[in-house]
């Protein structure tokens, strides 16, 4: 089983049963106590749940609970947003731009987590303003209603200013020939700057924009690290990418 199911299932039988123990996970994990308790540990630091004595139980003061994370954003969204998380790590600069994906892995963030934040997508807002310790810096420029983000020259300037340890970049779409594309020109031109800006790039994309090329070129593969996707990284179809030299997650 897969680590981002056996947390979705961990995650479940909290929802039923308000706590549980190591070992009466194990068995039904089919895997070993002790890979349970670094399940329950990389879900308390995410801030998912609280660690019991010999288990976990239900963390109901989150400042985005569970339930309201999967109600928002589709499976596909949020198995990505669980993936991104060991990326993340605290006093970091990080740009994250448009798109739903972004926003689901802002709502898997630690909830103590200490971050900076440089964005253009203004969806993210809300999401951010619940952790107390991130600091969100908004880039500002035209506001493009049809994606939630500000996006013009005005806002790549913005952009040019800060230096990101890593880069979150939601995609329109994602061929192992062509790379990373956009739909908007504008967009497009965001994207570039925050990659040349950032120290590391990882690519958000669900298996429906893989294969899928838009007018906009933004990035060769070979440009960007790492592509994160909702299937299991040992998937046949992510071979073109594998053989295109990323990083795949």
């Amino acid at each position: 089983m897969a680590k981002e199911e056996r947390y979705k299932m961990i995650l479940k039988i909290l929802e039923v049963n308000g706590k549980v123990g190591f070992d009466d996970l194990a068995p039904k994990l089919n895997v070993s106590s002790d890979t349970v308790r670094r399940d329950i540990e990389q879900l308390h630091k995410m801030g998912l749940l609280s660690k019991i004595r010999g288990g976990a139980a239900v963390r109901s003061n989150l400042p985005f609970a569970f339930h309201d994370r999967v109600l928002q954003f589709n499976e596909g969204k949020n198995i990505i947003g669980l993936k991104v998380q060991h990326l993340i790590k605290p006093g970091q600069t990080i740009f994250m731009d448009g798109g739903t994906t972004v926003c689901a892995v802002a709502t898997h963030f630690p909830a103590s987590i200490e971050l900076r934040v440089v964005t253009n997508n203004l969806a993210l807002l809300p999401i951010l303003a619940r952790f107390p310790n991130i600091e969100t810096i908004v880039l500002g420029g035209v506001y493009r209603k049809e994606l939630e983000v500000n996006a013009s020259q005005q806002t790549c300037e913005y952009a040019a200013q800060y230096v990101a340890d890593l880069y979150l970049m939601g995609a329109c779409g994602v061929d192992s020939c062509m790379g990373v594309t956009a739909a908007f020109r504008e967009d497009g031109e965001v994207k570039q700057v925050m990659r040349r800006s950032s120290k590391k790039t990882a690519v958000l994309s669900d298996c429906q924009k893989l294969g899928i090329v838009e007018y906009f070129k933004v990035a060769d593969c070979s440009e960007i690290d790492m592509l994160i996707t909702d299937l299991p990284t040992t998937d046949a179809s992510l071979n073109p990418y594998r053989m295109a030299s990323l990083q795949i997650q």
